[in-house]
């Protein structure tokens, strides 16, 4: 992919990927608060029929890869590869921002070729992870750096291991997956923590400060596995589910009550916010409290 094509990508849709928006939209522009430095009075503009950017208050401007050159601090043959691998994700888009593309989930095994398997160390893994909210120690006992290459197209992500060998892959620009499978760690417990997302399971043991979790614990990386589990969860004495809070997790727990011995629904504790990733990277309350609410009353 070239430069040329890249910067047909719309700016406008590119901003709202990272959930920054017009204070002001005209219409055919947009002006907004600069993402890259301080910026009180929404001074940087988007020229949506052109595609092109400036900011008044930098006197800086140009295309979306010059953008995203400012925005991430990095060359401009790394912002290609950042930009290949988010359009890769993306079957199809406008080039004229009608339509905001939304993350693909790669669902082919054959898709993704995995060159290379490595302990966490790519600055820009690393900065994501820190987004997240993270514990950079934490991630990198259960995660590893994939290279891997889609079409013949080289990229990296974090990924994490599933039970049929194959791994979720995490960037900030890509959501994929080399097979579809659950991730247990199991020791003969008698109770369960059972997390939606790879990301979710990390979230905790970072809000505890936890290498592992001192029960046993299963993420799905699908709530597609959950029927392929339900049989053991059934055996443990309680199962403690950290679901997304949406219409799907919801239906979840209520399939769960029907089938294990003790369903607790963590969601309850954050109630505010999408999952328990979300509610860690925005909490406002004291460590201390967040930890005490998580598995109140019982070993989790």
């Amino acid at each position: 992919m070239d430069a040329k094509t890249i910067n047909m990508f719309p700016i406008r849709e590119y901003l709202a990927g990272l959930n920054i928006h017009p204070a002001k939209d005209r219409g055919y522009y947009g002006m907004y608060h600069s993402p890259y430095r301080e910026d009180n009075n929404a001074s940087m503009k988007v020229d949506y029929n052109k595609n092109l950017w400036i900011d008044y208050g930098s006197n800086e401007g140009g295309t979306l890869i010059d953008l995203v050159m400012r925005i991430e601090n990095c060359s401009n043959g790394e912002t290609m590869r950042l930009l290949e691998q988010r359009l890769s994700g993306v079957p199809s888009f406008s080039f004229h921002g009608n339509n905001t593309p939304e993350r693909k989930e790669a669902k082919s095994e054959s898709t993704i070729r995995i060159n290379g398997v490595a302990p966490l160390s790519s600055p820009l893994l690393m900065d994501y992870l820190r987004e997240r909210k993270i514990n950079i120690d934490i991630a990198r006992l259960h995660c590893k750096e994939i290279n891997y290459s889609v079409n013949d197209k080289p990229y990296f992500a974090i990924g994490f291991k599933n039970d049929a060998g194959g791994y979720e892959l995490r960037s900030k620009y890509f959501k994929g997956c080399t097979s579809k499978d659950i991730t247990s760690h199991t020791s003969g417990q008698n109770s369960c923590q059972l997390f939606e997302g790879f990301m979710d399971y990390l979230s905790f043991l970072t809000m505890k400060n936890r290498q592992h979790s001192p029960v046993d614990a299963i993420v799905l990386n699908s709530l597609a596995n959950l029927p392929k589990i339900e049989n053991t969860l059934a055996g443990y004495k309680s199962v403690a589910l950290f679901l997304d809070n949406d219409e799907a997790g919801k239906r979840a727990v209520q399939s769960l009550r029907s089938v294990c011995k003790e369903v607790i629904d963590q969601s309850a504790h954050y109630t505010e916010h999408k999952d328990l990733n979300d509610y860690l990277c925005n909490r406002s309350v004291p460590k201390q409290a967040v930890v005490k609410k998580l598995g109140r009353g019982r070993k989790m």
